[in-house]
């Protein structure tokens, strides 16, 4: 497994939620393998590979959309890129951490998301 490999799994807000967050990703990690769905999900998922770097930038002052309500994101790959991946949101957003579970090569964090 790549160091950036990274599953992102989202609940609450709107699809345009989910492409704030996922948007705030790609400057750590470049464009996502899979993008969240259109679709009136109550869960969405995105998936982001190791071929791809993003420029390790992004701030709340980038131009992102504010949040319409907040959203729970679970963050899932190797300690790594989890750890990145939260210190991307948390630049982002107002982010709350509501836990982390390891195993041997994978971790998994949960966050809650508000603009």
């Amino acid at each position: 497994m790549s160091d950036t490999q990274l599953t992102v799994t989202l609940s609450g807000g709107d699809a345009d939620d989910a492409r704030a967050v996922v948007g705030a990703l790609e400057g750590t990690f470049g464009p996502p393998q899979e993008r969240p769905s259109d679709t009136d999900a109550t869960v969405r998922m995105a998936t982001f590979g190791g071929e791809g770097e993003g420029t390790g930038t992004g701030t709340a002052e980038d131009g992102h959309r504010p949040l319409s309500e907040p959203v729970t994101v679970t963050v899932q790959g190797t300690p790594e890129a989890v750890r990145r991946a939260s210190d991307a949101l948390s630049r982002v957003f107002t982010a709350r951490d509501e836990g982390a579970a390891a195993g041997d090569q994978e971790q998994e964090r949960q966050l809650v998301l508000e603009s």
